[in-house]
């Protein structure tokens, strides 16, 4: 699967691997059709893994990749140290800089707005994490995709459990450039969450 192909459906279905001793998080990405897809992947160094057991996640950088079923990577998020809220940056197989997302807390209602280099709004994630549904919208308002634990057909089979999510964009949503900014943002959510805890 190319790059561009990775970006090109409508529905990724997104499955935490449990882990005893977890360091790091993992994740599994399905389509509609229940096929594993890719992967995103939280990479820690030795010195990492350390400071986690010493301070705790919430202050400590992070770096996520999104991986294609061929190891790929598609795109990765990441974020330096910070002792609240920070910048966190979207970028490209070879590190150039997509979007930046910034992030705003309300008790169990987070938004995510997801800009462009100039600082102008792509599209904006909020909803409630206590229940796990989730609208993203463009810089007009207009609903263009949801995150929710809602699915059926074949994925009703596969995912059972209450720790499992489906990022869907609409399919009439054209904006290829920002696509990979939001999927990237909107199927990472979870584990970014996570780690403000």
């Amino acid at each position: 699967m190319s790059k561009t192909n990775f970006f090109n459906g409508h529905d990724y279905f997104i499955d935490e691997k449990i882990h005893f001793f977890k360091f790091a998080n993992v994740y599994n990405i399905f389509n509609e059709t229940g096929e594993n897809i890719g992967a995103v992947r939280q990479t820690l160094s030795f010195g990492q893994k350390l400071l986690t057991l010493l301070i705790g996640k919430p202050a400590l950088p992070f770096k996520l990749e999104i991986v294609n079923s061929e190891e790929e990577v598609q795109a990765t998020i990441s974020r330096g140290w910070t002792f609240f809220m920070s910048k966190i940056i979207v970028s490209d197989p070879d590190g150039n800089e997509l979007a930046s997302i910034q992030q705003k807390f309300k008790l169990f209602k987070p938004t995510f707005r997801i800009l462009d280099n100039s600082g102008q709004l792509i599209a904006e994630i909020k909803g409630d994490w206590k229940a796990w549904a989730f609208q993203i919208k463009d810089g007009n308002e207009n609903e263009i995709g949801t995150i929710s634990k809602k699915w059926a057909g074949a994925m009703r089979e596969i995912f059972t459990k209450a720790d499992k999510y489906n990022v869907h964009i609409d399919p009439h949503y054209t904006e290829s450039k920002h696509k990979v900014a939001i999927l990237s943002a909107a199927i990472t959510i979870d584990m970014v969450l996570k780690n403000q805890k």
